[in-house]
This record gives structure tokens, C-alpha cells and sequence, in this order.
């Protein structure tokens, strides 16, 4: 299953041949970024998609990359206004639980307790300041629950724990994804109401995080950091099927090398590794630090009505 509704749209679109019915895609164009919303809306789409229904929105921008305040505040402001569309129902007292999900110890599964280090959090201040001190914040409090393989328990089970004890109105879970395309490593930040399940993008599912398993909605927001070396793998070979179609004299070539050929190589080739070896770039440290540090600021704009983006990155 691909963590991108974009790509798992893509795919779909390719498999059948035809546009899938039951989603209904939207782009807008911005100075900085293509912002596509795609919507699930039945159960025949959620069942060629292999998405639950619900709305996932993908803000792409190679800006991300770069190291401009500039932009990344302007960054922070789509990020925002996107995120807040995702709360619209809820009122401005509403309260927030944000859950930076992974391992803090592996650099590229690190973003979302990244980002709960960056996360303006509010909630003593409502239990232990006084009024004036309140004025434009929502009560938010953050938690990186760690991973099951160094706490021995279920992160859902951690993250249910804690709602129950502190009844937020909403859970805002951060993580990293797997995508399908090298151009999208930290390049594409992806938004969703229908919750998580943590792993999924590696094979690796766990516990689902969402409004069934929580009892209160779940945002999920996730950020490619690694890739599929089998993509990779296949990317290649159609680039090179596609050369050799190219030029006469090679194009017998090109005739015998089926499908089913290539993807035999490739197996064999990641059999050491279970077939889910992972590929992500030597300067993961960096692109993790500045995108845990734009979410955080998207997330203060959108759940802190008196915030602005000029202001969130000074809380940065």
C-alpha cells in the first residue's frame, strides 16, 4: 500500500486504464507550492485506491529543500490554511493532542518526535497561568510515544491511554512516510482526516490511530523521508526500456525484456533484505530538522488563532 493518496491515485488511474470513480481530484497552484486534494468518497474508490475514505491533501514544494526563512514561511502559512480547512468543524476552544510517531534513534523515522520538540504547547498554560496569558492559544498539549520495538507496547495503545486521561477534541498525528518516487523525499507533506496506521508505508502495520480506535478525530500528517529500492529499481529499467525503444538496432533487445523478467532480477537481487530494503539521502539529518520545524509552524497557525506565520517561526 503507497502512503500517498497522490500516487496511490496515479497507480490506480494506471492499472485500470481510466479515471476512478467515486474520487474527485482538485489542484491549486501557489508561488511556492501545487497543493492537490484528492477525495474518497465511495466504497468502490476506497477498494481501488486501497485508501479509507476521506479527504488527503498534498502540498508539493521543492522549496522545502532549501534553506530560505522566506519561503518557508509562506510554507508555514499554506501548511496552516490547509490544516485549518481539516479542523473546520471543531471550535476555537477545542483542544489538540499532537503525536509525533516513530523512532526518535533512526533519522529518517524521526520526524514526528522531531516535531513534537519544535510543537508549541499550551495546555499548563490553561491549567496554570492567568487569563491574559490564554489570549489567541488553544489548549494544546504534544507526545512522541516512541515505537514498539523500545517500549514494548502498541503505540496506539500509549496514544488511547492518554486521550482517555486528557479528552482532547482532536489528535494530530505527525509522521514519516514511504513514497514512491525519489523526487518526493521531503518535498511533499500530505494531510488527512482519516487517522493512520503506523508502518503501513514499509509493511510493517500496526494498531490503526484514528477516530474507531480513538474516539475523537485524527489528523494525520506525514512527510516522505525514504523510498522503496524496488521503485527505484523499476524506475530505471522503464527509463532504459524506454531508450532502447528509442534507437533501431537495440530494440530487439528491448523486446526480450519482459515484465515478469525484470521483476525476477529485482526480487532476487533485495531477497537479503526481505524485499523492503529502503533507500533515503545521506543529508536526512538536515531535510528532517527544517521540515519538523515548517510542521511545527503549520501547526501552530492553524490551531492557535492569534498566531501568525511571522511569529510561529520566531517561536522556532
Amino acid at each position: 500500500m503507497l502512503d500517498l493518496a497522490v500516487e496511490a491515485h496515479d497507480l490506480a488511474r494506471a492499472r485500470t486504464g481510466k479515471e476512478i470513480p467515486g474520487v474527485r481530484v482538485e489542484k491549486e497552484e501557489h508561488p511556492y507550492a501545487l497543493v492537490t486534494t484528492v477525495q474518497v468518497e465511495t466504497e468502490e474508490a476506497e477498494r481501488l485506491m486501497q485508501k479509507p475514505k476521506g479527504t488527503y491533501i498534498t502540498i508539493e514544494s521543492s522549496a522545502l529543500l532549501e534553506n530560505n526563512r522566506q519561503i518557508h514561511q509562506e510554507l508555514i502559512k499554506l501548511l496552516g490554511e490547509k490544516l485549518s480547512l481539516l479542523l473546520k468543524d471543531l471550535p476555537e476552544t477545542a483542544s489538540a493532542l499532537i503525536v509525533g510517531l516513530g523512532n526518535w534513534h533512526a533519522t529518517p523515522d524521526a520526524l514526528g518526535p522531531r516535531t513534537v520538540d519544535y510543537t508549541l504547547v499550551t495546555r499548563h498554560l490553561f491549567h496554570y497561568a492567568p487569563q491574559e496569558l490564554r489570549g489567541g492559544l488553544r489548549e494544546v498539549s504534544a507526545l512522541a510515544p516512541g515505537v514498539l520495538g523500545t517500549t514494548g507496547i502498541e503505540t496506539a495503545e500509549i496514544i488511547r491511554g492518554v486521550v482517555e486521561k486528557i479528552k482532547p477534541d482532536v489528535v494530530i498525528t505527525i509522521d514519516a512516510l514511504a513514497a514512491r518516487s525519489v523526487a518526493r523525499i521531503a518535498t511533499s507533506i500530505q494531510l488527512a482526516d482519516t487517522g493512520i496506521s503506523p508502518g503501513s508505508g514499509i509493511g510493517n502495520d500496526r494498531a490503526g490511530i484514528n477516530r474507531e480506535t480513538m474516539g475523537v478525530p485524527v489528523i494525520a500528517v506525514g512527510v516522505p523521508t525514504v523510498v522503496h529500492a524496488a521503485f527505484i529499481a523499476q524506475d530505471a529499467m522503464e527509463r532504459l526500456w524506454q531508450e532502447l525503444n528509442q534507437h533501431p538496432r537495440l530494440r530487439e533487445v528491448y523486446k526480450y525484456l519482459h515484465p515478469e523478467l525484470v521483476q525476477r532480477v529485482i526480487d532476487q537481487l533485495l531477497a537479503p533484505f526481505g524485499g523492503r530494503l529502503m533507500v533515503t539521502p545521506k543529508e536526512i539529518d538536515t531535510l528532517v530538522q527544517n521540515t519538523a520545524r515548517i510542521l511545527a509552524g503549520g501547526l501552530a497557525v492553524a490551531l492557535h488563532p492569534g498566531m501568525n506565520p511571522e511569529e510561529a517561526y520566531l517561536y522556532l
